[in-house]
């Protein structure tokens, strides 16, 4: 399995995810964390808490469609596993995200720029449990 190396794209992505992050803490005063906000939209606390997460979670479906009518490319998914994985995948993330307290945006983005150590320690985590992930998938198993 090859992986394409776009530090450009990457480094524009990390902008802009750590500028809505600023923008979101300062004019909101909450923590950009994709799970909880997706969460909050599914079961709303009230109205106000629902318009600000509607709102966000619109924005994030169609950056691609304007990022496509902008560039004239559209957008590349490349899923390299099956659905049967990636449903899996799934549960394994959501019952990390409940029994972390937060997901990788919320304690990798938010919680160390707020130097959180409850998030530094989660983030460790994540990433060593990622490290090992990619490694005994592709050298072990062999995917």
């Amino acid at each position: 399995m090859i992986t394409d190396f776009t530090p450009w794209m990457s480094l524009l992505g990390g902008v802009l995810i750590g500028t809505a992050s600023v923008l979101l803490m300062g004019l909101f005063g909450r923590i950009m964390g994709a799970t909880g906000i997706l969460a909050g939209f599914v079961m709303p606390k009230s109205a106000d808490d629902w318009g600000w997460r509607a709102t966000l979670l619109a924005g994030m479906m169609t950056a691609p469609a304007l990022y496509w009518i902008i560039s004239g490319d559209a957008v590349a998914v490349d899923v390299p596993v099956s659905t049967a994985a990636m449903i899996i995948g799934g549960l394994i993330v959501g019952a990390g995200v409940t029994y972390g307290g937060g997901c990788t945006s919320g304690h990798g983005v938010c919680g160390i720029a707020r130097l959180s150590p409850r998030s530094m320690v989660a983030t460790v985590v994540f990433m060593a449990v990622a490290v090992a992930t990619v490694y005994v998938t592709r050298h072990v198993v062999g995917g």
